[in-house]
């Protein structure tokens, strides 16, 4: 695959290095003089000096014949305009961006660019995936696999924290079995109000376990 690159941070370096690696055909773009002769020395790929979004540099990287253009800077406005020069004048088939201001992501998608990505959006999103699997404690598998014995605890985001059983409307095939609350073990009945800091002793089917610990944590 041939590969345009713009951009001359050291992620554009390693990524640039990374597909060198897979043997991806690779042009790097950069506006930076000094940049441009290291990288020039340290990869081997063709280097050109220049901006990504000038038509005359891209049909030098070989925009005409590449099979995507990927825009790194740190400059939401360049990456942007150097996508839709390479989809529009050359018809590159697959143009991704860095998104570098998260709120900019949907003008990009809405622009026609194949992948826009925002590296704050995926931080935020990986540390609120840790925050819920850190709620979560996987005790054991019974049954051979089909039933799942796992702890949950409530947080002050919980959906369920606050709420009685019933109004949890949990599926029959699931049974919190135990509420661990300070010191007190309970068992729980329909009325029983669940609270923040309480540990759920959760039983029910593996294979819709997911869907009612999204009910329980949220996603």
């Amino acid at each position: 695959m041939n590969i345009i690159l713009i951009g001359g941070d050291q992620t554009t370096y390693f990524l640039a290095r990374e597909f060198i690696s897979q043997e991806h055909g690779v042009t790097l773009i950069n506006r930076d003089p000094e940049d441009s002769r290291i990288m020039s020395q340290k990869l081997k790929a063709t280097v050109l000096l220049g901006e990504g979004s000038d038509p005359e540099t891209l049909e030098q990287a070989g925009a005409r014949s590449a099979d995507v253009l990927i825009a790194m800077t740190s400059h939401d406005h360049d990456n942007l305009i150097a996508c839709q020069v390479a989809r529009l004048q050359f018809e590159m088939p697959r143009t991704i961006a860095l998104v570098n201001d998260p709120q900019n992501e949907a003008v990009f998608e809405d622009l026609g660019i194949s992948v826009a990505f925002s590296a704050t959006r995926i931080i935020a999103s990986l540390l609120n995936q840790q925050t819920r699997f850190a709620a979560i404690t996987h005790l054991m598998t019974l049954g051979q696999g089909q039933i799942s014995l796992t702890e949950v605890l409530l947080s002050d985001k919980s959906p369920a924290a606050e709420k009685t059983l019933h109004e949890l409307d949990l599926p029959e095939n699931f049974l919190v079995a135990a509420v661990l609350r300070g010191d007190t073990v309970l068992v729980p009945r329909g009325p029983t109000r669940l609270a923040v800091g309480d540990k759920l002793i959760v039983v029910g089917a593996q294979a819709d376990f997911k869907t009612i610990l999204t009910r329980l944590v949220g996603d």
